[in-house]
C-alpha cells in the first residue's frame, strides 16, 4: 500500500448510526444456525464481537430469513420465532459492548429453495419457472416453484416489515432488505423470472413494484434512516445478463428507491470496479442518479475502496471474504501486515 487509507478510517454518521469508520462488513452466508429452529450457535456470538471490536462501522449480518418458507439453504438462521429473537439479543448486546453498530438482512429466497427446506411447502416464486442447477450445501435440484397469488405477495410483504420490527426487538440497529442475486425481490425484477400480467409483472417499472411495497413497509415499520436495500440486476450468471440497457435500468431502479422515501442503498456487484456503461462502473452510474447514501461493494481491496470515498462515489465500503479469513482485517491494514487470504474450503465452515 502506498498511502494509509484515511478516508476508510474517517467516522461518519450514516441514517441513525454513529459509525467508527466508513467500513461494513458485507452480508455473507455462513450457514450456523440449528437446521430445524434457525436459531444461531452461540459461537455466532463471537464472531461478529471479533469484527466489531476491530472497528468495522456497520456489520451487516449473513442473510435471516423471514419466515420458514424463506429459506433455501441447510443452518441459515431466523428472526420470525421468539426464540430466534433472543439468541440475537446475544449477537447485539456483544456488538454494542464493543461500541458497534449490527443490522440484520432480512432474506427471501423465493424459487431458490427445495420443499425439503421449506417445511414440505413449495417454494414461491413471482412464476412458476425452475431455476436451473443444484442448490449450493444441499445438493438437490431446484424445486418447481409455485407462483404466488396477491394475497401470497400481501403476506409476505407484512413477513419482511415484521422481521424488521423483529430485528429491532433483537437489538438490531436496522436492517437490510435482500433485493439483490436472484432471489425473491429479484426474481421480481426480471423478467426472465417473472411473466405475471398483474400490476406485478410487465415492463421493469411495474416489476420493481413488489420491491417498492416490500421497502415502503419496511420503512414505515423501523423508519428510512434504519432501512437499507440491497440491489442487483444481474442473476446468478453473467453480471450484464439482464442490462439490455444498463442506464435506464439503473434510472428506473433508483427512481423506485425515491419514490419510496429511501435513503440508504447497497448496489451489489461481484466486481466493484467492471465498466458496464458509458465508461462507468455500476457505482458510478447508480451516483450519477441517486445522491443518498451509497454502500460500494465487489472485492474491494483498502486502495479501491479508499479512491471511491475520496471520489465520492460510495459512502461506505463493504468488505466480504477477506473479513471472514481477518477478524482484525482493519487493524492489519492501518498497521500494513500482510492479510490471510480466503481460502473456501479452511474458513467457511469454521468462525474465526
Amino acid at each position: 500500500m502506498t498511502k494509509f487509507p484515511q478516508r476508510l478510517y474517517d467516522p461518519v454518521k450514516i441514517g441513525a448510526w454513529h459509525l467508527h469508520t466508513r467500513t461494513a462488513m458485507a452480508p455473507m452466508t455462513r450457514c450456523f444456525a440449528d437446521d430445524q429452529t434457525g436459531v444461531i450457535t452461540p459461537e455466532v456470538v463471537e464472531y461478529y464481537r471479533k469484527r466489531a471490536a476491530d472497528g468495522v462501522g456497520l456489520i451487516i449480518t449473513e442473510g435471516v430469513v423471514i419466515s420458514p418458507r424463506a429459506k433455501g439453504n441447510p443452518g441459515v438462521p431466523g428472526i420470525y420465532t421468539a426464540e430466534q429473537i433472543t439468541a440475537w439479543k446475544k449477537v447485539t448486546e456483544a456488538v454494542h459492548k464493543e461500541g458497534g453498530t449490527i443490522i440484520a438482512q432480512i432474506w427471501h429466497v423465493g424459487r431458490a429453495s427445495h420443499h425439503e427446506l421449506t417445511a414440505g411447502m413449495l417454494p414461491q416464486a413471482p412464476s412458476a419457472i425452475r431455476a436451473e442447477g443444484l442448490i449450493p450445501r444441499f445438493r438437490k435440484p431446484y424445486d418447481m416453484p409455485e407462483e404466488m397469488s396477491k394475497d401470497d405477495i400481501k403476506e409476505v410483504i407484512n413477513q419482511f416489515a415484521q422481521a424488521a420490527k423483529n430485528a429491532i426487538e433483537a437489538g438490531f440497529d436496522g436492517v437490510e432488505i435482500h433485493g439483490a442475486h436472484e432471489y425473491l425481490i429479484s426474481q421480481f425484477n426480471w423478467e426472465g423470472t417473472n411473466k405475471r400480467t398483474d400490476k406485478y409483472g410487465g415492463d421493469l417499472k411495474e416489476r420493481l413494484t413488489l420491491m417498492k411495497e416490500v421497502f415502503g413497509a419496511v420503512i414505515d415499520a423501523i423508519g428510512t434512516d434504519r432501512t437499507i436495500m440491497r440491489f442487483s440486476t444481474f442473476g446468478t450468471g453473467n453480471p450484464l445478463d439482464m442490462w439490455e440497457d444498463p442506464e435506464l435500468t439503473i434510472r428506473t431502479f433508483v427512481e423506485a428507491f425515491k419514490k419510496v422515501g429511501a435513503t440508504i442503498i447497497h448496489p451489489s456487484t461481484m466486481d466493484f470496479t467492471q465498466v458496464i456503461a458509458d465508461g462507468k462502473t455500476l457505482h458510478q452510474l447508480v451516483r450519477k442518479y441517486w445522491d443518498g447514501v451509497i454502500i460500494g461493494v465487489g472485492n474491494l481491496t483498502a486502495e479501491t475502496a479508499e479512491q471511491a470515498l475520496e471520489e465520492g462515489t460510495i459512502d461506505l465500503a463493504a468488505f466480504g471474504r477477506p473479513l471472514i479469513a481477518n477478524p482484525d482485517f482493519l487493524n492489519r491494514i492501518k498497521h500494513g501486515e500482510e492479510l490471510i487470504e480466503y481460502d473456501g474450503a479452511k474458513h467457511l465452515p469454521i468462525l474465526i
